[in-house]
């Protein structure tokens, strides 16, 4: 059994949240993940700028930072593997869906699962790991039925 939630820290209301929720189901069990607990956390773009300076020196909005507690030496043991945190600007993530020409649900999708990529131990470092990193997340999204269509 996976435990996550998805929070808000907006002041908007976001409906695709609940898709959000059975596309990470669907991830887990793809990636035959389980007993993982980790959160995602959509937040304004003063908030992903702070966090992003914060912890990454770069002053500067970004669309998703994701938190990998497994990365950390001192890494928790527990009955579950806790991963940490995946926060996904909002704004970013609404004027991405318009400069790619797709939903919204798709870009939130896409960062959701780009960040869950992540706390997994995957990266883009290397020519070779973003290839394989980026073409798992396309899978992913296909086979949920999240495809890249213009809107």
């Amino acid at each position: 059994m996976n435990k996550f939630e998805i929070f808000n820290e907006t002041k908007e209301d976001i409906v695709e949240i609940k898709e959000i929720n059975k596309l990470l189901e669907f991830a887990l069990k793809y990636l035959k993940v389980n007993k993982v607990i980790f959160n995602v956390i959509i937040v304004d773009e003063e908030k992903i700028r702070e966090i992003n300076k914060n912890y990454r020196n770069k002053d500067s909005v970004t669309d998703v930072i994701s938190f990998a507690l497994e990365d950390d030496s001192t890494f928790i043991k527990t009955n579950f593997r806790v991963l940490g945190d995946i926060y996904i600007c909002l704004k970013r993530a609404q004027d991405q869906a318009l400069e790619y020409g797709h939903s919204f649900l798709r870009e939130l999708s896409f960062l959701t699962i780009h960040g869950l990529l992540h706390l997994l131990g995957y990266d883009h470092m290397s020519k070779d790991e973003e290839k394989i990193m980026f073409e798992l997340q396309e899978r992913i999204l296909d086979e949920y039925g999240i495809k890249r269509e213009s809107i």
